[in-house]
């Protein structure tokens, strides 16, 4: 009996194995949820956002899991919204594509502001959410336009509702992960994540027309805790942009927000901080970004009440040149500034400014760090404000500018849109040029000039206003050799 038991053994061994393996396997069947399961056709005809609503309602009814679209097929899909501890996972050659019929977006953006956009695929009060995969997210954005023109997309007229879908808009959501997928063709913003706390952005494609206004690739709205790493990023407007909308005002600050290995192109500014910032935005660090074809390069653009301080910015390289007035920007490498916005705004009903107010203040923006930044534009760095007190503690260490007219546009012009004051200046172009702040410091910089250089290209450094502008290193020459390297009228 004993040499019986000592050869059964290992088989005994072999067969609960396979058992607790078996099971394991049940387990995580029974944490997959394919939208097929649940009447999703994929057809790229059929609107299956009613499969994929029952598939993410069941996933979250279970516990948890993750919400699988298939590979090989096109799911065209009307608006659906995630719940907490679900993972939807688009598979490789798998799309998601928004149903073009603007009829099915009814759901704001903004909450009582209906003016700016819908909700695609939403969610609110969400808590350990993943949308992840090799597939790819498509907003059908051209389908909401009007004619193509030369620069842009002409935008259709809306009464009350501009139907315009959000790719993805989180409100209130924490551990979130958003990774490896492709989103494509928004019609206006694509990711945009309102009080969110804890998120990383890991590996994203981003693809928007560049002829699309408003389609913002990140937006950042009063979050904490934020990374976005490893993204290649092309849109019309902003590639990644921080701010505090009026309209979420109880989530606080935007803060402790880091950004690294980046690239991005864009018609309006690659990086920004503002326009709106009714709060603070602050504790920020970009680092290891690549700007490539686009208008205005890094922009800090306060509008508001709220204040922008402890960012930097380091070991960037920027191509930017011109467009056209349809895109904000005049191709400024660098761009600080600080103005009350404008009392009338085209579309959004007085929304930006305080619950009763018509007229709007701007906070200060303050230690602003730029390291190791190596450009070639049209323009140099701008530095603004309606005050001195508006902008103070501002740091250029290591600032390399190579400046050289490549377009037929024309330059000598800085844009301060939208603002109380005029909006586009004519002003010489400088390599560094400063007006009205305080606490400006340059250390081991240069600027150097292209082989095009038209009348309006000038000085190293052109100052108006500033006070305590410190300078220590800056190497260059004038672009006209009759004109001194530095303009500085106090």
């Amino acid at each position: 009996m004993t040499v019986k038991y000592h050869f059964l053994k290992p088989v005994f061994i072999a067969a609960c194995s396979a058992v607790l393996l078996l099971g394991k396997a049940l387990a995580q069947d029974n944490n997959l949820f394919n939208i097929k399961n649940y009447g999703a056709v994929g057809d790229g005809k059929t609107d299956d956002a009613n499969a994929i609503q029952k598939a993410i309602d069941a996933c979250n009814a279970n516990g948890g899991g993750r919400v699988v679209v298939p590979a090989g097929k096109t799911y065209l899909c009307s608006p659906f919204y995630l719940k907490s501890f679900v993972e939807l996972y688009v598979e490789s050659n798998a799309t998601l594509l928004a149903n073009p019929n603007e009829a099915v977006y009814t759901k704001s953006a903004f909450r009582e502001n209906k003016g700016e956009g819908t909700i695609w695929i939403g969610g609110e009060n969400l808590v350990n959410v993943t949308i992840a995969g090799n597939g790819t997210i498509d907003g059908n954005g051209t389908s909401f336009m009007g004619a193509e023109i030369e620069d842009s997309y002409i935008l259709k007229p809306f009464s009350i509702v501009d139907p315009r879908p959000h790719v993805l808009t989180i409100i209130g959501g924490n551990n979130i992960r958003i990774k490896d997928l492709t989103f494509r063709n928004s019609a206006y913003w694509t990711v945009h994540l309102v009080g969110c706390d804890d998120v990383a952005i890991s590996n994203l494609t981003l693809l928007n027309s560049l002829k699309v206004r408003n389609s913002d690739g990140i937006d950042l709205d009063h979050c904490k805790n934020i990374r976005i790493t490893n993204c290649y990023i092309e849109s019309g407007d902003d590639c990644i942009c921080l701010k505090n909308r009026r309209e979420f005002e109880e989530f606080g600050a935007c803060e402790n927000i880091t950004v690294s290995n980046c690239t991005m192109t864009s018609r309006s500014c690659a990086v920004k901080i503002g326009s709106e910032n009714m709060d603070s935005i602050r504790h920020v660090v970009f680092n290891n970004c690549i700007i490539k074809n686009s208008n205005r390069a890094i922009g800090i653009q306060n509008r508001d009440e709220g204040t922008v301080t402890d960012i930097i910015f380091s070991n960037f390289t920027i191509d930017s040149h011109l467009f056209s007035d349809v895109w904000w920007g005049k191709s400024e490498a660098i761009y600080v500034t600080a103005y009350r916005r404008a009392k009338i705004n085209h579309k959004d009903a007085n929304w930006r400014f305080p619950k009763g107010a018509t007229v709007g203040k701007v906070g200060r923006v303050s230690n602003i760090f730029f390291n190791n930044i190596k450009g070639r534009s049209e323009n140099g760095v701008y530095v603004s404000a309606e005050s001195t007190d508006k902008i103070a503690g501002i740091y250029f260490d290591n600032v390399d500018l190579q400046i050289n007219k490549t377009t037929a546009i024309p330059g000598g012009v800085y844009d301060r849109r939208p603002a109380n004051v005029e909006g586009i200046v004519k002003a010489p172009t400088s390599g560094f040029y400063f007006d009205t702040a305080e606490s400006i410091f340059i250390n081991n910089c240069s600027v150097t000039w292209g082989a095009q250089k038209p009348s309006y290209f000038a000085y190293v450094l052109e100052s108006n206003g500033v006070t305590k502008l410190g300078i220590k290193h800056l190497v260059g020459n004038a672009a006209i050799p009759t004109l001194k390297p530095f303009k500085i009228v106090k």
